[in-house]
């Protein structure tokens, strides 16, 4: 549910004109009566002059799957059927399907206990006025329907609606007698001055329920009942995360208990929760390195407002809550979403949940669940190889003699071996490459993702760098005993085509430089490989993710990357990695290419660095970076995007990042809308409805049939 009034990012569509469906400005101008009001925006709504036809299709369509009720040959919306129709598929952890009830009153306009096709039509109409929440109120609270409110319906109807256990509210006060005057049924509130005591009724419940709860009158309360008034007032509002943590607020101050300040001054950082993610999406925007201090949001909410928005004290209030204690914490735009999303979950409860709904879950599933992980990175894997194993002739390659080489530059390379082997040149050595890719690619992805799982903050779903470099280096590090007997495979079948046509010899296969090599020749030059693996990975994984998430902002405002974003950002984090691993990958090479006569000998690693550098200098460390870059971006680009997409396609659940509840799809805007029109009643009271549709009955007032309009 979306609970804090977020920017605007839809615009606002009204079906109902100026004309068509005034809103009332004052008590005066509502006498006629409400129903009147209602009757012109059917009467508008039924000649259909600004809603589209494709958005009454929608209607119609939701109406017909709900409507299962038949009278006299029409079919209906009965309660359940209603809140069906209107309530938003899998939005209920903060709003009840008894909450979303409430709306069926205020459509149901005949009290017959059934919505008809045009009561549907004139109720969802009325959703999109841009004061649909104060309306709906409005007419939930006018039990008699005559245009006004007075005392006894607004007491009445609270009562009705909060549990009996709720902070009891004082009705006889100063406040609602400045509203509603001093003698009952003397002044009665049209739908203007209603609002203004609705939107000012929370803060006088909020006073009154913390003077009821300090019993000794000292100006404090103990940390229980300041999670009481906030679980009652806002508690929909609030993740479940901040909720646990509200007694926390006490370490604010010395004493153990909570101050009347530090109540208001809460609660006023959730009727503000608009301008707060407003001022955190664009101060992280511009900050550095995506994260601000306590100190950077004063500061940019004070430049960039007329008037100052936040105290010291509602500042320290959010960063106590979103840095968990820790008030001089920089954190980023992910690390708020537990205090703007009331719908946030930690990414490790998510996983403990579907783990405690797999409890059936056999070691034959788990198997499965494993070849299906290691499946997808083969595929993935093969996929991005194939693409690019033609770059991979590019010469990192030795001399024949000291000082001569087999290939001028990657154009000879590529001359030579296409006039001497033709176009399956490209791919010798494809076989083993791709028999090899599916185990380095699910343990390298596999390492990786485990390592970043167990090192993520429960809460936030954020991992430190080093943690980041850790996983990426061990994901490097485990794949060297499928990648080095693959590697040396690979090159001697690559060197040898152009080998044989120089030297008049027959090409070997793969199972002859098997048998040759034996176990311990396959992982010749392992050093050198794990020296080129683990800063490989360290490298790229965490750049990856880095690029995603704060080049391509994943995430932001709910944005899912396309095609091309997922691309760029995999092969651009290749580019880096792939250069400065490529002395290592030279000296990994000079050691597994088989030695010919004339051809210089390594006695290991260090000798090959040693051996190099004094023959040929320092840029032979650097021989073929360049084509390196080329061949391992778009590989790994390709690579990432088939595993990403693999993984999307069975339909996988995503975590909601934040923001992503303003991106409701068209088809859903009109539940979004339902959700939306509830905002003023919830603000009455977090519970607000459950009791009223626990007893069956809306009301704990009943009004004759003959007072209700026509």
């Amino acid at each position: 549910m979306v609970s804090l009034r977020l920017p605007n990012i839809f615009p606002t569509a009204h079906c109902d004109s100026e004309s068509g469906s005034p809103a009332p400005g004052s008590s005066s101008s509502f006498t006629g009566s409400a129903a009147s009001a209602i009757s012109t925006v059917r009467s508008s709504v039924k000649n259909v002059v600004t809603v589209g036809e494709s958005e009454l299709q929608r209607w119609r369509r939701t109406f017909e799957a709900n409507a299962k009720t038949v009278v006299d040959g029409k079919n209906y919306l009965d309660r359940d059927q209603f809140v069906n129709a209107i309530a938003p598929t899998g939005d209920l952890s903060k709003i009840g399907r008894a909450q979303f009830a409430i709306l069926f009153r205020v459509a149901d306009s005949s009290r017959r206990g059934l919505v008809s096709w045009d009561d549907f039509v004139v109720f969802e109409t009325l959703l999109k006025r841009p004061d649909a929440d104060y309306w709906i109120a409005f007419q939930y609270f006018d039990v008699d329907r005559s245009g006004t409110i007075d005392f006894n319906e607004f007491k009445n109807v609270f009562m009705a609606n909060v549990e009996s256990t709720s902070i009891p509210f004082d009705f006889d006060c100063d406040w609602v007698k400045l509203y509603l005057g001093k003698k009952n049924g003397t002044h009665v509130l049209g739908y203007t001055e209603f609002t203004q005591l609705m939107k000012g009724f929370q803060g006088e419940r909020l006073r009154q329920a913390f003077k009821y709860l300090d019993k000794d009158q000292d100006g404090y309360i103990r940390p229980e009942h300041f999670k009481q008034i906030i679980l009652e007032i806002a508690g929909h509002k609030l993740s479940d995360a901040v909720i646990e943590r509200l007694p926390t607020l006490t370490t604010l101050s010395p004493g153990g208990r909570i101050s009347y300040s530090e109540v208001v001054a809460f609660h006023n950082v959730l009727r503000e929760m608009d301008m707060v993610e407003r001022v955190i999406r664009e101060a992280t925007a511009k900050s550095k390195d995506g994260r601000i201090s306590q100190t950077d949001f004063i500061d940019y909410s004070a430049a960039n407002s007329r008037y100052s928005l936040f105290t010291p004290m509602e500042a320290s209030i959010i960063f106590h809550f979103v840095g968990r204690g820790n008030p001089t914490a920089r954190l980023a735009l992910v690390d708020f979403a537990q205090l703007l999303d009331p719908r946030w979950r930690a990414p490790r409860e998510e996983v403990e949940e579907k783990a405690a709904r797999s409890t059936t879950m056999t070691v034959v599933h788990e198997i499965a669940n494993s070849i299906y992980n290691f499946g997808l990175g083969g595929v993935a894997g093969a996929f991005g190889a194939t693409i690019v194993y033609p770059i991979d002739l590019d010469p990192n390659q030795r001399s024949t003699i000291v000082g001569q080489l087999l290939y001028k530059n990657s154009l000879d390379c590529v001359q030579k071996v296409f006039r001497n082997e033709g176009i399956l040149g490209f791919y010798r050595g494809l076989g083993p490459q791709l028999i090899g890719v599916a185990p380095e690619k699910a343990i390298k992805l596999t390492v990786n993702d485990l390592i970043r799982g167990r090192a993520k903050d429960p809460e936030t779903g954020r991992i430190e760098l080093v943690w980041e470099l850790f996983a990426g280096g061990m994901a490097g590090g485990c794949q060297v005993i499928f990648t080095n007997p693959l590697e040396i495979v690979k090159i001697r079948l690559q060197v040898q085509g152009e080998a044989a046509k120089a030297e008049g010899a027959v090409p070997r296969g793969a199972v002859h430089i098997v048998r040759s090599l034996g176990l311990v020749g396959l992982y010749k030059g392992a050093s050198a490989c794990l020296l080129r693996d683990i800063p490989f990975s360290a490298i790229y994984f965490p750049a990856y993710w880095h690029l995603k998430k704060d080049v391509f902002q994943e995430g932001y405002n709910g944005k899912q990357l396309s095609f091309m974003e997922t691309l760029s950002s995999a092969a651009i984090a290749g580019m880096p990695a792939a250069y400065f691993t490529t002395p290592a990958d030279v000296v990994k090479t000079r050691l597994q290419v088989e030695a010919r006569k004339g051809q210089t000998t390594y006695k290991g690693m260090a000798d090959a660095f040693a051996t190099i550098y004094q023959e040929e200098g320092f840029r032979a460390f650097f021989k073929g970076g360049p084509a390196r870059v080329l061949r391992s971006s778009p590989q790994f680009g390709f690579t990432l995007l088939a595993y990403e997409y693999l993984h999307k396609y069975p339909g996988k659940e995503q975590p909601q990042p934040v923001g992503s509840l303003l991106t409701s799809r068209p088809e859903d805007m009109s539940k979004v809308r339902a959700r939306n029109a509830l905002k003023i009643l919830l603000d009455v009271h977090g519970d607000f409805g459950r009791r009223a549709a626990g007893s069956q009955s809306p009301l704990a007032t009943s009004v004759p049939s003959s007072s209700i309009p026509a």
